[in-house]
């Protein structure tokens, strides 16, 4: 049985946490929870389980070629959601890392919730689609300072499942090994290839309710 979870256990991810390099903090990220504070005060959770990591130098990061309005906020501060659309259809949400003036983030791939189908936000499109992000969230701050923030992480995650692979859905740097997700989990985009998806009864999956 899920049991409620402590409003504590909620609160913002401090601002120097993301004041590291992408490629540190993308894996340290699996495990932390992704919160939204609903028009009527709920709060909407749920656990990140995969995360990409992206720099200047990295010729798929969006702000390799050039700084523009567009990727503005992915040159910092950090602690900041970037959020920008994919192929005109979709969202993408990432969040600011590293150092002012140097473009730097993580991209959020999968999110698990907490008494939903397993795979609701199981992809960059599907996370910001059941979140609700858009455009308007960019460059708002992800520490607490808006309704969308990244929390503190579950303690009860299985940390030697991670899986570190290279990242998938780009065209250029296809084989930087910066993408990292729960093994453990059936909420994952897409999987390393021989690496099984886990039946219900092995897979972790997050469970509190989430209450305030």
């Amino acid at each position: 049985m899920s049991r409620s979870l402590p409003v504590t256990a909620l609160a913002p991810l401090e601002s120097d946490f993301f004041s590291r390099p992408a490629e540190d903090v993308a894996p340290d990220l699996i495990g932390a929870r992704l919160v939204q504070r609903q028009p009527d005060g709920r709060l909407l959770w749920g656990v990140i389980v995969e995360t990409e990591a992206y720099a200047q130098d990295d010729p798929a990061c969006h702000g390799f070629r050039r700084r523009s309005p567009n990727n503005e906020t992915l040159f910092g501060p950090p602690g900041r959601f970037y959020v920008y659309v994919s192929y005109g259809i979709h969202y993408c949400v990432n969040v600011v890392t590293g150092r002012p003036d140097w473009a730097n983030g993580v991209l959020l791939r999968a999110v698990a919730l907490p008494g939903e189908p397993e795979r609701v936000a199981a992809g960059p499109g599907l996370l910001a689609r059941r979140f609700g992000i858009n455009r308007s969230d960019d460059s708002c701050s992800a520490t607490g300072d808006h309704t969308l923030w990244v929390a503190q992480h579950v303690p009860d995650l299985p940390t030697s499942d991670l899986v570190t692979t290279t990242r998938i859905g780009i065209s250029q740097a296809q084989d930087q090994p910066w993408r990292w997700y729960l093994g453990s989990s059936r909420s994952v985009s897409r999987r390393e290839r021989g690496d099984r998806t886990p039946p219900p009864d092995q897979a972790w999956f997050p469970g509190e309710r989430a209450t305030a």
